[in-house]
């Protein structure tokens, strides 16, 4: 569980961190605990050497034989551990799915959640493409008998339109406003928040002094499930910037799965991104 740091030799690095990762002998020699101390104080050295970032491989999953699933829970646990305390750009650098792997229970669960929502959605729209040249049809058909039996009648309504100042002057809250009052309204803190979501401290700044602020549909989901937001206030929140879940968008499905579920882990809802090709939320 120990680590050094070096300089960075001919490596594009100004630094090179070296951790002495466990060997895995079946997981009762205290692997995990060892694997999670070469991370914590890896970063630990980092952080006393100033670097504004970090990457890490996926210590101990290769010739040591630590089983990759449990190497990525542990990196991922450690290093947000260490993040909620610490403002630090740290990579995980994975070079195969194979670590991502999720639980069969949650993949199943996962799969029959896009299949009952996402292709539900496909199939209506495809009925809606074939019915509507039917339907448009049908009303020119009834459009024809009203005319032909109504006599002609002329009425002109005159209704004041609202100035665009007006209208304007009407807007409701902007993103940036609602976010900031559901960070209040949930008691939680502003750091606690941005980090929740997997965002850095820079981009929030930005929302929080720009109240016309627009962000992308990947930062506005994350702040929803850093809030721990139900469906009906995630979208309310979305909709502030402009954006919505479809069913017929596999990403949007499963935000939506995790929301109904009400499980807010930023990190397991990336796993599942992942698994499933999808970008991911956050930085």
């Amino acid at each position: 569980g120990e680590a050094v740091i070096t300089s960075g030799f001919d490596l594009p690095a100004k630094y090179i961190i070296h951790a002495v990762g466990p060997i895995w002998c079946g997981g009762g020699l205290n692997e995990a605990q060892l694997l999670h101390d070469c991370y914590i104080n890896s970063l630990r050295l980092a952080l006393a050497y100033s670097c504004q970032s970090v990457a890490f491989p996926l210590i101990s999953s290769g010739i040591y034989g630590y089983p990759k699933d449990q190497a990525l829970q542990i990196a991922i646990s450690a290093i947000s551990e260490f993040l909620m305390h610490h403002e630090m750009m740290v990579y995980l650098v994975v070079y195969d799915k194979s670590a991502f792997a999720l639980s069969e229970k949650l993949f199943s669960d996962i799969e029959k959640y896009i299949d009952d929502h996402y292709v539900e959605a496909h199939e209506i729209r495809k009925r809606r493409r074939e019915l509507e040249p039917y339907e448009f049809q049908q009303m020119s058909d009834v459009q024809a008998v009203i005319v032909e039996k109504q006599p002609y009648v002329s009425m002109t309504v005159v209704k004041e339109k609202p100035a665009l100042e007006d209208i304007v002057d009407q807007l409701d809250e902007t993103f940036s406003q609602m976010l900031l009052r559901r960070i209040d309204e949930k008691g939680m803190t502003d750091i606690e928040t941005y980090k929740r979501a997997n965002i850095d401290r820079k981009l929030f700044s930005k929302i929080r002094s720009d109240k016309n602020y627009k962000p992308g549909k990947a930062t506005a989901i994350a702040f929803a499930i850093a809030l721990e937001l139900d469906l009906d206030e995630a979208l309310d929140l979305l909709g502030k910037a402009g954006y919505a879940l479809s069913r017929s968008n596999k990403f949007d499905v499963i935000i939506q799965y995790f929301i109904d579920q009400g499980q807010y882990d930023i990190y397991e809802i990336n796993q599942a991104l992942f698994a499933f090709d999808q970008n991911l939320l956050g930085e």
